[in-house]
């Protein structure tokens, strides 16, 4: 009952290894975008104190039984220039991962870029960041999943539309400027790792949002919003947009050769949808397209459903967390809540292959977006700062004891769909 019958339209060209089979993942919390102009770091892995304690860190990820990390060295500290290199700390990191057998989903741009880069308006960041990937690929050639840029839509949104890290701009053809370098970096990455590791995987860690209307006048607002959403992974894909992003893509300064660039990359079948999940992933919109959080309305299985739709790959759930409320059990009811939604995913043939509580610790200043430093822990983590498991730790250790042996394995092979 528990097998999720795979859809015919899927061949096992590319198999991840059985051993170990569902991805069940946590990851170090690893953002570090720019703010204040520019003069502010939010680096989290010192922030969360990684840095002093990974050896640790890492320990905890096998205590929890989790078989996946999603993890990756710091892009400002070890890109140091163009083409030069600074793979110390990655070095001993990887090689104590390797150790103990934990499968690293390697996170290579975690929403900032290098001082000397700038931001995601520069021009030259899809090369630089590709060279990189190539470089760290050739250096750590038994490292197979990637995530090249973490969510795209979110590091252009941010940066681009809402004005909060790294460029801090507000304007339309700042958005796509951003859009398209991103995921142009990310098309470029995904080459040049493919170039020394021919059977790679990458998971796209991506926001999954869906945006309701309130009345009437803002149903033009949310249709456009729904489109929108799906930009950076149609590009990513080589889809083609729909007719009014075409237009606003066009309007705000893409060419017809950078669409076209996009169209013509054919790296969907090494790609799994990777797809992050919290409260506020679903807004609604009012007359004026102005947006709060809904709360779940039709919550993470129903739009993992349209997503799925759309592109027709194998999903992974890559990151979600609650914090803990006053009750202490609001963590533990989310985990079992994502959970349900995966098992009625997998029972409909929908091929999800690996879950993340994100992340490992609890983080700093997120309930502001790192938009502010107050030095605030934001209680969301499967560990607290100090190293000792919260509730919804337990929890998931319980849940990967439960589950490791009686997920079928024949769905557990991250395949491949036969169409680009």
């Amino acid at each position: 009952m528990l097998d999720a019958m795979m859809p015919q339209n899927y061949s096992s060209s590319i198999q991840y290894p059985a051993q170990g089979g569902f991805l069940f993942a946590t990851g170090i919390e690893n953002s570090a975008p720019t703010i204040q102009g520019g003069t502010v770091r939010r680096d989290q892995m010192l922030e969360c104190g990684h840095y002093d304690r990974w050896r640790e860190d890492f320990a905890l990820v096998r205590e929890v039984g989790c078989n996946a990390l999603r993890y990756g060295p710091q892009l400002h500290t070890t890109l140091r220039a163009d083409g030069v290199h600074d793979w110390s700390f990655a070095d001993e990191s990887f090689a104590e991962i390797r150790r103990l057998g934990i499968r690293p989903i390697v996170d290579l741009c975690h929403f900032g870029v290098p001082d000397w880069i700038g931001d995601f308006q520069n021009p030259d960041f899809p090369r630089l960041f590709a060279d990189y990937a190539g470089a760290f690929a050739a250096r750590f050639p038994w490292v197979q999943l990637y995530t090249p840029v973490n969510e795209m839509f979110i590091t252009a949104v941010f940066s681009a539309r809402y004005g909060w890290w790294n460029e801090q701009r507000t304007d339309d053809r700042s958005y796509v400027t951003a859009i398209k370098n991103i995921v142009r970096a990310n098309v470029l990455a995904m080459q040049e790792i493919l170039k020394h590791r021919p059977d790679a995987i990458f998971i796209q860690s991506e926001s999954t949002e869906a945006f309701h209307a309130e009345c009437p006048l803002a149903v033009p607002h949310a249709d456009f919003r729904n489109a929108e959403r799906f930009l950076t992974l149609d590009l990513n894909y080589g889809r083609r947009v729909d007719s009014a992003m075409y237009e606003f893509l066009m309007d705000n300064g893409m060419t017809r050769a950078e669409y076209h660039f996009f169209l013509d990359n054919r790296l969907k079948r090494h790609c799994v949808m990777g797809n992050d999940w919290y409260q506020t992933n679903e807004h609604l919109l009012n007359a004026e397209g102005h947006g709060r959080w809904a709360g779940e309305v039709f919550g993470y299985d129903t739009v993992t459903r349209d997503y799925h739709a759309r592109y027709g790959l194998p999903v992974m759930h890559t990151e979600t967390n609650i914090a803990e409320g006053p009750n202490g059990d609001e963590a533990e009811r989310w985990l079992w809540k994502q959970w349900s939604g995966i098992l009625r995913l997998r029972r409909e043939g929908i091929p999800v292959l690996g879950f993340t509580w994100y992340s490992l610790t609890d983080q700093m200043d997120w309930a502001h977006a790192l938009r502010e430093v107050r030095g605030e822990s934001d209680p969301r983590g499967l560990y607290d700062l100090d190293r000792k498991p919260r509730r919804v730790g337990l929890a998931y250790k319980r849940l990967i004891e439960a589950w490791r042996d009686v997920l079928p394995t024949q769905s557990l092979c991250l395949q491949v769909p036969l169409a680009a």
